[in-house]
């Protein structure tokens, strides 16, 4: 059980990269209140706990019945945060959206940012290592854990806005989205990478 823990929570607080959330997290939650920006935090880590959740359940099942790859997963999630960090740079980022916080708790932060490809694969990777009750449990706690992690460090990140003046907080916001802007065309490269990999197979 302490194996597979340590094992989950290590591999998906790397990918999951809670210091790297804080930036993106700030960007697209600048205009809120601290308690709006508590609730989009609690929201995008219910959200990104509940997919994850899902797939390490019943992922195999959903991909193959709709005729996805893994590959594919993880090339769309590369789109669309590419599309939020293009928004991110260039101030198109719709106001209201933002306003309203749980459409950016939910899309770009609870998913594909946080619950993305990588964390899914890896999760389902670890059920496969399942074979008891002791290591079931260990694989759920390393998921409670690190989104704890995650909530904590969005949480305990919200007075960073204070001693900001608007220059920072655009700051922040061309940070998020250059950051943004390379994950995802990370993602892009490693599904096509494989794509091309399995085609030559």
């Amino acid at each position: 059980m302490t194996e597979i823990f340590v094992s989950t929570f290590v591999t998906l607080f790397v990918i999951m990269d809670p210091v790297g959330t804080i930036p993106v997290f700030l960007s697209l939650t600048a205009g809120q209140s601290p308690a709006k920006q508590r609730r989009a935090a609690i929201l995008a880590v219910a959200v990104s706990f509940l997919v994850i959740t899902i797939f390490a359940l019943f992922g195999q099942a959903i991909l193959h019945f709709l005729h996805i790859s893994l590959e594919a997963l993880q090339c769309a999630g590369g789109l669309l945060l590419l599309l939020v960090a293009l928004e991110l740079l260039t101030d198109n980022f719709d106001d209201p959206v933002a306003a309203a916080g749980a459409n950016v708790a939910m899309v770009p932060l609870g998913t594909p940012l946080l619950a993305g490809p990588g964390a899914i694969v890896a999760t389902m990777v670890f059920v496969q290592d399942v074979d008891s009750i002791g290591t079931g449990f260990g694989l759920g706690l390393g998921l409670v854990v690190v989104h704890l992690t995650l909530l904590l460090a969005m949480i305990f990140s919200i007075p960073i806005l204070k001693v900001l003046k608007e220059s920072g907080v655009l700051l922040i916001t061309r940070i998020a989205g250059l950051l943004l802007s390379a994950i995802a065309v990370q993602m892009v490269a490693d599904a096509v990478t494989t794509f091309i990999a399995n085609a030559n197979g």
